[in-house]
């Protein structure tokens, strides 16, 4: 085998293990991506089904219900213009409480209720993330555009 025969099979390997390697890593890229929607979002029904993603919102107030074994929580998150009840099994953040910034994520089961496997809580009074902050702000210039209307 010639030379240069050699360097272009080479030069062929090196690309292909490239390749495989890029494929590898966007495939375990796009099956840990988890993607944040609104209350309003989910209803609509523009979130994935049977995926993790994240719901962001405000803990609605007299929603927090525990269930006897301890670990168990009903609440629910809205953006104030839909609600998504929630069900979590562990231990809250301590800053978690009604009438407070919240994200969750996990998934919508077959009823519409959100599973969650993790919760985070806003950790002071003037931050909330950035997607939950616009999404509360866009559902109550929505809700009041509705208002104005009627």
């Amino acid at each position: 085998m010639k030379r240069r025969s050699k360097r272009l099979l080479l030069l062929g390997g090196a690309g292909a293990l490239l390749v495989g390697a890029v494929v590898l890593v966007l495939t375990a890229f796009q099956e840990n991506l988890v993607f944040f929607h609104t209350p309003s979002e989910v209803v609509a029904g523009k979130a994935p089904q049977g995926r993790a993603f994240r719901i962001g919102g405000m803990v609605e107030e007299h929603s927090i219900r525990r269930a006897e074994d301890g670990l168990t929580v009903h609440f629910s998150i809205t953006d104030m213009a839909q609600m998504i009840p929630v069900t979590y099994k562990g231990t809250l953040p301590d800053l978690f409480q009604e009438g407070k910034g919240a994200v969750v994520q996990g998934q919508l089961d077959e009823k519409g209720q959100f599973r969650a496997s993790e919760v985070l809580a806003k950790h002071d009074e003037n931050y909330m993330p950035v997607e939950a902050q616009y999404a509360l702000d866009s559902a109550q210039m929505n809700k009041a555009a509705e208002s104005v209307q009627q």
